[in-house]
């Protein structure tokens, strides 16, 4: 193998592994020490420059950060299910625990002459005209609706997000001198061209559920609702209750959303059914967990057949039983198993089987090219469309994600937006800002806790299950207090402050290979990767990660350490009578729109006043 190319900033961001699944890259273990210090205040900062709502997202976020945390595989054989850092909920801590952080927003440029419209106000529109509103930029934000927030508003029950925190988050952007034209939906793309604007971002989301097509859905449709859609009447307040036998269809987190709120709105007997198996459902495994804790039960295997009604009054559904069959390349069919089919008695329908993406306001004609699936075409990480200055991002641009997604979509595309007015080439990106320092502070100290943790992941509190299920505005999560914050904050494994090795001083002594925890160093003869990874002290079987190589020692042999499995805790270091290993903090930073994403770059830099406190 050849020696690791360490000065990559992409090698050392692939080891922190909460970072880099994360699609807008926050620095999840730096604002982790902060809320275990009690800096929460810092700690929601570090959080908004990256992803922009994090009192949102401390409640809703899809946690990719979380399946990928160390933690998890360190823990592998403790005996219990392993549980990764509760990153998602210490985001939330951070957002509930801070002081006012309006002092800390950015600084507003003078106007540059340029206009921006943002069509829609969820988080891809709200990211874009965050990054550039401080630049100069003129951003008028378009929304159908009263208030901005777009589908974090109409389609997450309250029980989960308030609104007074969507009201908060989107208020500090709102606050940078946006023009928010509220209840003014956008009916012809052509016109809002023809209004001048120097780019256009469409942000308007996958705003249509798709529908159930089976016998007898016209008939008894008065009774059936698209999933979205009742989500949304019910956020409005124009439907306040449900039938007492509710079937919910589809298997994502909107089914649960749905499920959830019809229990609070009178339904007695609610289930979830669902064409997959259990394992195969899209919704995140808490929101699973979350609706059986309700008692709502999921029945997997089924698929609709009919809808039953007499004389238009829905009475039930009918299922067909299948089971799963994989051919060698891993598709997956449905075969029905020939047991009777199964019928389920209901009152009301909510179908969530997915969404589309609807673009009836754009015109075919105006230039902008759509593909197969009616998604626009766009450039590949620019987010340009085939009408150079009218961008998309979120679920507008590749169809239903998440909120994080069309956070990291925001930024981007506001990357891109920036350097076309700039006269620059958008498909050129900006290198991230990387920082790597020691930790250094004595021989045996180290600027970070560096003990590891033997906690299991605590529990959030919940409210009281009587409280919870009588009304949908209730918080069900209560979220951390500060002292569990602090013990789940100290679980973190600091995978961002990085084992250094400087092969110059190495001695070959083997010492940090005797003390270290998880036998991840070793000192052999170099080969080809698949063959080194089965002769180290402790094979390294996990592939996705890289082994950290250095070049040839003086005995020829080379360091080898699996990055997989190391916890950080610089014993390596500690015991390295030469210094040759060092423990230096590595902080990753993506590069927003402004003058640091460009190629001729000016000393202001206004975009980065936010006030964030070194750690």
């Amino acid at each position: 193998m050849q020696p690791t190319n360490t000065a990559n900033p992409a090698y050392f961001h692939k080891v922190v592994d909460c970072q880099w699944a994360c699609p807008a890259h926050t620095p999840v273990p730096e604002y982790i020490r902060l809320i275990g210090q009690g800096r929460y205040s810092d700690a929601y900062m570090v959080n908004w420059v990256s992803n922009v709502f994090p009192g949102i997202l401390g409640r809703t976020c899809d946690r990719p950060c979380e399946p990928a945390c160390r933690r998890s595989r360190v823990e592998e054989n403790n005996g219990l299910k392993p549980e990764p850092v509760a990153i998602c909920r210490l985001k939330r801590a951070a957002a509930d625990n801070k002081d006012s952080v309006l002092d800390r927003m950015p600084a507003i440029a003078p106007s540059n002459g340029k206009r921006i419209a943002c069509v829609g106000a969820g988080p891809a529109s709200l990211t874009v005209a965050r990054d550039l509103a401080p630049l100069g930029y003129q951003i008028t934000v378009f929304e159908g609706e009263a208030k901005a927030g777009g589908f974090m508003r109409s389609q997450i029950p309250r029980f989960r997000l308030p609104e007074s925190v969507i009201d908060e988050e989107t208020g500090y952007i709102l606050n940078m001198g946006i023009d928010f034209k509220n209840n003014q939906r956008v009916e012809s793309m052509q016109a809002l061209l023809a209004q001048g604007y120097d780019a256009v971002f469409v942000g308007c989301g996958a705003p249509r559920g798709r529908d159930l097509d089976v016998p007898g859905r016209a008939e008894a449709g008065a009774n059936i609702h698209i999933g979205i859609d009742w989500l949304a009447n019910v956020s409005f307040g124009h439907i306040n209750t449900v039938g007492e036998r509710v079937i919910v269809l589809g298997g994502g987190n909107t089914a649960m959303d749905c499920c959830r709120s019809a229990r609070r709105l009178g339904g007695k007997d609610v289930k979830v059914i669902v064409r997959s198996g259990f394992e195969e459902m899209k919704a995140s495994p808490w929101e699973k967990e979350d609706a059986q804790h309700e008692g709502i039960p999921i029945l997997n295997y089924h698929v609709p057949k009919t809808v039953e009604h007499v004389n238009g009054k829905l009475t039930g559904m009918t299922f067909e039983i299948v089971r799963a069959e994989y051919d060698a390349k891993g598709r997956r069919s449905l075969i029905p198993t020939g047991e009777p089919d199964v019928h389920v008695e209901c009152d009301t329908i909510l179908v969530a089987i997915g969404q589309e993406n609807a673009f009836p306001w754009i015109e075919r004609d105006c230039g902008i090219n759509f593909d197969k699936w009616g998604l626009p075409v766009l450039g590949e990480g620019t987010f340009q469309s085939t009408v150079p200055k009218v961008f998309f991002g979120g679920d507008a641009a590749y169809g239903p994600k998440n909120i994080i997604t069309a956070v990291a979509h925001g930024h981007e595309a506001a990357v891109s937006i920036d350097r076309l007015l700039s006269g620059e080439d958008v498909s050129r990106r900006p290198p991230p800002m990387t920082n790597l320092m020691s930790q250094k502070m004595g021989i045996h100290e180290w600027s970070y806790r560096n003990d590891v943790s033997n906690d299991h992941r605590f529990k959030v509190p919940w409210a009281q299950a009587e409280q919870a299920l009588a009304s949908i505005k209730i918080e069900v999560e209560l979220g951390f207090d500060a002292a569990t914050a602090f013990k789940e904050a100290s679980r973190c494994l600091n995978c961002d402050v990085q084992t250094v090795f400087n092969r110059s001083t190495c001695i070959e002594c083997d010492a940090c290979v005797d003390i270290c925890p998880m036998d991840c160093i070793t000192f052999t003869a170099n080969g080809d990767e698949a063959d080194l990874r089965t002769h180290l002290k402790a094979p390294a079987t996990h592939t996705t990660q890289d082994l950290y190589v250095s070049a040839e020692l003086k005995t020829g042999r080379i360091m080898v350490k699996d990055e997989d499995v190391c916890l950080h805790c610089g014993l390596c270091a500690e015991r390295c009578p030469t210094g040759a290993w060092d423990m230096q903090k590595f902080l990753l930073n993506t590069t927003q729109a402004g003058p640091r994403a460009r190629d001729s770059q000016p000393v202001a830099a206004p975009e980065h006043s936010v006030g964030v406190a070194a750690s």
